[in-house]
Order: structure tokens, then C-alpha cells, then sequence
């Protein structure tokens, strides 16, 4: 990297201080513009107002992150809570309104109770989790500083961290080092999406200008996934114009994981059908159930047969951090890219996806276009960090902030233990489930996600469906805990989603009772 200056304030240019003495003379100097500013115009920029609205808000965070009691949502009639906004919204119209302090306040406490309780031992229910607080206050400064970053003369920290990380999260993948790119997104289903298009354009160079090519003597565009893969694929799909005709469902075994010994029959019967399957997705943590597809196997197989080969890793890519648990993901330097959520089990705020290529030139190959005011006709080093032209965004948040700073302050570790933590006690949980004579479980846990129902006497199998349903929607509204459901094989089942560090065996003991109960009332009451 060029350097700007001899010093790394980068005050000085040309061996000058004339870049200082603007400055100087700018701070000093009166606003001279033609139309005159109101003093509320000003005051709601005014610097000063940042620590005073922060303290408000870190105040009342402080507290809500020290507060361990199990709880879950509070659901509130949506017309309840739009009325209760409505209340505090300011009712002058016509100019600008002084700041109201208790105002701010009222606000700040309605968003963080009508919120998930990420941080507490009663979340169990969804894939995103409490973030580290340091991951909070480096999000923040990204909100006031507003750096978009897909372009380096934007955000040019936050485009080199981008390449920092994409290196130091590349030792765990193990491709070699500049052969490969990494690019942010907001959202795993995004990355999906440019995945899929960077793998279509290459096997069919002519699609992206000539539009979809003509049935007649020529093989339709197809995709082979996982028959559990997450509906983003099959939405991304209907986006690139790929019917649910041209999508190859790969049977699973019993475990939930692509069946190598049916995969092969599959995409051969597709082929005669008259389908070239240009991409194969699995999975590395299904959403239902969190299993991991053989990525060391369907490697060879896609290699075999030319197809690219995606992992959607938004959940489980994390585990690639830990020694002990990323054989869970053998096989991954195989594939050809790999979609992995950092804000799942990286613990930062969403989003923040980051969507690996195996071969650097490909990362190239999802858009095409020329666009004069952003795309530069003479690259340089500074350049040559710019992401616009990999990815759907123009304007794109620096999620890679708050992954940087927390790898570069506490370092590998902290993701690995409390990733491992986690992956432990799901299994512990799935041995007490086990002893449960009134519960059944629906698979053995991979990760961190478990699936089981409640079967007491008197619930019959035509019955077992809507009983896991009323069970999740009644403890949902009691708010002491917060569970999900998926259905498995057809029939729903109850889903935990382990994402808190804090969680115990005591409190998913706590929280079979709930479920008792509520089972219970609901048997009584013939609901």
C-alpha cells in the first residue's frame, strides 16, 4: 500500500502543513451559505448530542444485557404496539421539533422489550444470536461514520479488513493463498443467489446477454439440491429465471444428509430428462435440523461430472474454527464456493455473510456490466480491493467491521469455545431427552440445533401434528421461553436452537416442564 504521508496521521500533504491550516481556518470559520440554517437544523447534528443520546442508550443496553432472567417474547397485538409508537412520534409538522430527551428514552425502551431476548436462557428459537458487545460497539461507530464499502476510496479500512479476514478464515478452508476471493453480502440467501449466478454464467457464458437459451436441441439450465435445503435456493432459482422443473431434488438418508448412494441415479435421470444440472448445493447445517451433507464425497462426484459445487454454510461454516469439530465439513477445500453467515455462530450483528470462491476469477463472474460512475476504466492498488463489481450491492453496510475487530482483539478462541460450548450441550441435552419416557427425539444432533416431540399417553399419531403446533404457539405466548418448530417427515416438530452461552442443562430442564404443562392444559381443555 501506497502511503499517503510520512506519518500516520496522514495530516500533512506535499511536506506541508497546509492540509492543517484549512482545517484550522474551516473550524474557525462562520457558515456563509445563501440560505440561512435554523439552530434546530444544527443542533440535530451536533457532535455533542452523540455521547449524551449514547449514554442513554448504552444505560438502558447495560442493563438489558445484565439481566439473566429466563424469558422469552412478549407478543404484542400488532395494533397495540403501532398505537404505542404512534404515541411517541413527535406531532409538530411544520418545523423542525426540539429534542425531547424523555422521548428518546420511551422509544429505546420499547424497541428492546418488544424484541427476541437473544440474550437470554430462554431463546432457543432462531440461528441468530446475541452478538459479542464489542461486536455492538463497532457496528455502532460503523452506523455514524456511514462508510459504504463497496468501493475502497469509500470504506477503505473496512475493505482491507475484508481481505484480512477473508485470508485468516481461509486457513481453516485451506485453498492457496491469492488464489481464491471472499466477498461480504447481506444475508446468506443473497450469497446463494451470487453463488448460483457466477456458477450459471460460467457453465452458460452466454446467458447473462443473450438471456435463457432455447429448449430446442438444448439442455435447460438446472440446479441439484438437497432435498432439506433452505428455501433461498429454490427463491433464488424463480429469480434466475429456473423453474421448479429445472430443480433436481437429491434424496436424503436418515440422518437428513444428501444419500451419496441415490445422488448419482438422481442426476443421471436428470440428464436423460434433458436438464444440465450446472450447480449442486449443499448443506453445512441445515436450517430443520442442522445436518451436514458429505462435502468430501459430492466434491468428487461434482468434479466428476462437471458441475460447481456450493456449500450453503450459513449456519454451520463457523464450525471450521474449532479443531475439534470441523471434520463436520471434510472435504470443504473441494468445493467451488461457500456461503457462511458470521452472524449466526460468529456472534456479530446481522448481517454479515461472507461468500467464498474457491478460484479467484470466478468471483468475477456473476455480474457483468459496465457502469461508468462507479466501475473504474484504470485499475490501481486501490481498486483492486473494490467489491461492486462482485456483488449485487452498490451501497453495502461494513459488516466485515465487527468480525475484524473482535478476531483482532480476543482472537480465535473466543469463537471457538463458545461455538464448542454450545455443540456440547445440545449433546447433553439430547442424552436427557433420551431418558424422557414422554418425549421422543427426531434425530441426533450435529450442531447445535435439536428436534423432538412431545408424545405423553392419550396423544395418538393422527394427533402428534397439531400438538406440536398448539405447544409452540401457547409457549410462544406465555414469554418465559421461546421455541421453534419445523416439519420433519411431514409431521411438526419442536426445535431448539442452542445459540446462548449462558443456557444450562437446568434451563432446558425448565423448560421440558413448561412444555409439560402446556401439553397438559392443552389435553384438559381438548384444544
Amino acid at each position: 500500500m501506497e502511503s499517503r504521508s510520512n506519518n500516520p496521521t496522514f495530516e500533512q500533504r506535499d511536506g506541508s502543513d497546509s492540509f492543517s491550516a484549512i482545517q484550522r481556518s474551516r473550524s474557525s470559520a462562520p457558515i456563509t451559505t445563501g440560505a440561512p440554517q435554523s439552530g434546530l437544523l444544527l443542533d440535530a447534528f451536533d457532535a455533542k448530542l452523540l455521547r449524551d443520546n449514547s449514554e442513554t442508550a448504552v444505560s438502558r443496553l447495560e442493563d438489558h444485557l445484565a439481566d439473566l432472567s429466563v424469558r422469552g417474547l412478549d407478543l404484542i397485538d400488532p395494533a397495540a404496539l403501532s398505537q404505542a409508537a404512534r404515541a411517541l412520534m413527535t406531532t409538530e409538522h411544520e418545523s423542525i421539533a426540539p429534542f425531547d430527551e424523555k422521548r428518546l428514552n420511551a422509544i429505546i425502551d420499547l424497541y428492546i422489550r418488544t424484541g427476541i431476548q437473544v440474550h437470554s436462557p430462554g431463546y432457543m428459537g432462531r440461528q441468530f444470536s446475541g452478538v459479542v458487545p464489542l461486536g455492538g460497539v463497532i457496528d455502532f461507530v460503523s452506523a455514524v461514520v456511514n462508510q459504504p464499502s463497496s468501493f475502497y476510496e469509500a470504506a477503505q479500512l473496512p475493505n482491507v479488513a475484508e481481505r484480512i479476514m477473508a485470508d485468516e478464515l481461509n486457513r481453516f478452508i485451506g485453498w492457496d493463498p491469492g488464489s481464491f476471493a471472499m466477498v461480504t453480502t447481506s444475508g446468506g440467501s443473497l450469497a446463494n443467489l451470487t453463488a448460483l449466478l457466477a456458477a450459471r454464467n460460467k457453465m452458460f457464458p452466454d446467458f447473462w446477454s443473450d438471456g435463457s437459451p432455447a429448449p430446442a436441441g438444448r439442455a435447460r439450465p438446472a440446479i441439484a439440491v438437497g432435498a432439506d435445503a433452505h428455501y433461498s435456493v429454490s427463491r433464488a432459482a424463480g429469480i434466475m429465471g429456473i423453474g421448479e422443473g429445472q430443480i433436481v431434488r437429491l434424496p436424503i438418508n436418515r440422518d437428513h444428509q444428501i444419500c451419496m448412494d441415490r445422488a448419482r441415479p438422481t442426476l443421471d435421470e436428470a440428464e436423460r430428462r434433458g436438464l444440465k444440472v450446472f450447480c449442486l448445493v449443499a448443506s453445512a447445517g441445515t436450517t430443520s435440523v442442522g445436518a451436514f451433507d458429505p462435502i468430501d464425497e459430492l466434491g468428487d462426484l461434482a468434479r466428476e461430472k462437471n458441475i460447481w459445487l456450493h456449500v450453503d454454510g450459513a449456519h454451520g461454516a463457523s464450525l471450521l474454527v474449532s479443531d475439534k469439530l470441523r471434520r463436520k465439513l471434510e472435504g470443504i477445500e473441494k468445493v467451488d464456493s461457500l456461503a457462511w453467515d458470521a452472524h449466526k455462530l460468529m456472534f456479530v450483528p446481522a448481517p454479515c455473510t461472507l461468500l467464498f470462491y474457491r478460484n479467484k476469477k470466478d468471483s468475477l463472474a456473476a455480474f457483468r456490466q459496465e457502469a461508468s460512475y462507479v466501475f473504474t476504466e484504470d485499475p490501481d492498488i486501490y481498486t483492486e480491493l473494490d467489491s461492486g463489481d462482485k456483488n449485487f450491492e452498490c451501497t453495502k453496510r461494513p459488516m466485515i467491521m465487527a468480525l475484524w475487530a473482535l478476531w483482532a482483539v480476543y482472537g480465535r478462541a473466543l469463537f471457538a469455545e463458545k461455538i464448542e460450548y454450545l455443540c456440547e450441550l445440545t449433546e447433553e441435552i439430547h442424552r436427557v431427552l433420551v431418558e424422557e419416557t414422554d418425549f421422543e427425539t427426531a434425530h441426533r444432533p450435529e450442531a447445535n440445533i435439536l428436534c423432538f416431540r412431545y408424545r405423553p399417553n392419550g396423544v395418538g399419531d393422527k394427533d402428534v401434528h397439531r400438538f406440536q403446533l398448539a405447544i409452540t404457539d401457547r409457549i410462544k405466548r406465555q414469554g418465559n421461553f421461546f421455541i421453534s418448530k419445523v416439519n420433519i417427515d411431514g409431521t411438526a416438530a419442536l426445535r431448539v436452537v442452542v445459540m446462548n452461552h449462558r443456557i444450562t442443562t437446568e434451563h432446558f430442564r425448565m423448560l421440558l416442564d413448561e412444555i409439560r404443562r402446556v401439553g397438559r392444559d392443552l389435553l384438559r381443555s381438548g384444544e
